[in-house]
């Protein structure tokens, strides 16, 4: 068995977790010192044990069962209880619609597999469990096939209300809520789409840029209101707080080609759509028409 270590998908310089398979078989996560876990060597083991269960899960297999800690069902409550309340000032009236149709518990974490089927049944998306982040190619080619790569690790007790990495919240708060409407399930496999026909690696760059200015931090003007519609600002308690403290600024590819982002921090420049009609076609005619030879790709 050779060596399996997961690369960062996100466009930074800073270290990501190093999660690593030996040619002995056996599974080692380490955390970078800026992560919060850093140290935490019962976190450390938990995740271990976590990502094993992802890398030697066969293909096409539904994700396996986790048995979360009293921690994780801790921080599962407290950050989705106060995301609950600022949901209801900040989310668009269409992702409050589709988070309803989820009906995540309240109390625990709940197992990715269960999640996945309520998605499959309603859109035909499914989630598939991953050990960490994993590289931009493989994770929209997989959008392509309708299978959304997700973590299944909780993030760590001493900041719950801001993951440097994409956790079971993220995906399962964030984007859980879009798998499950067909209308935007269709703007995820349009951005794979579009990878799987791009060589140049500047213009997958310029997928992910656009995927990370519109899918991860969209925002929507609604009744006269900027309100938050994008899968990393509906999952963070502190995003959701101070997100209209950022530059925002009209959606416009050039100006995403153009901004650098880092997942590891509070977003400084976020992009709003007229309205929810908008920022899907906007993102749909994109992901529909971005090529090798698209300028902002060229120039990126």
């Amino acid at each position: 068995m050779t060596d399996q270590a997961l690369d960062s998908m996100v466009s930074t310089n800073r270290p990501g977790p190093a999660i690593v398979r030996n040619s002995d078989g056996e599974v080692s996560v380490t955390l970078p010192d800026i992560h919060p876990g850093y140290g935490d060597e019962h976190y450390i083991e938990h995740r271990r044990w976590i990502a094993a269960l992802a890398l030697y899960a066969r293909p096409g297999d539904p994700p396996s069962h986790v048995a979360y800690s009293d921690g994780d069902r801790q921080v599962w409550q407290l950050v989705t209880a106060k995301l609950r309340d600022l949901h209801r000032s900040y989310a668009t009236a269409a992702y409050l619609e589709s988070l309803s149709a989820l009906q995540l518990p309240s109390h625990r974490p709940p197992q990715l597999r269960d999640v996945s089927d309520t998605i499959e049944k309603e859109t035909g998306f499914r989630m598939t469990a991953v050990a960490g982040s994993i590289q931009a190619r493989t994770f929209y080619e997989s959008l392509a096939d309708r299978s959304f790569r997700a973590t299944q690790y909780i993030r760590h007790h001493s900041r719950p209300e801001f993951s440097p990495e994409p956790d079971m919240i993220h995906e399962v708060v964030g984007h859980g809520p879009h798998l499950v409407n067909e209308r935007w399930t269709q703007l995820y496999q349009l951005a794979g789409d579009a990878v799987r026909r791009l060589q140049d690696p500047r213009a997958v760059d310029l997928v992910s840029r656009v995927f990370w200015f519109g899918v991860e931090c969209g925002l929507v003007n609604e009744g006269g209101e900027v309100k938050a519609w994008g899968a990393s600002l509906m999952s963070s308690v502190k995003e959701l707080t101070q997100f209209r403290n950022a530059n925002i600024r009209p959606l416009s590819v050039a100006d995403m080609a153009a901004q650098d982002y880092n997942s590891h921090a509070q977003q400084q420049v976020l992009f709003v759509a007229e309205s929810q009609a908008h920022l899907e076609d906007f993102l749909g005619e994109f992901f529909t028409t971005v090529q090798d030879d698209s300028p902002y790709a060229v120039e990126a």
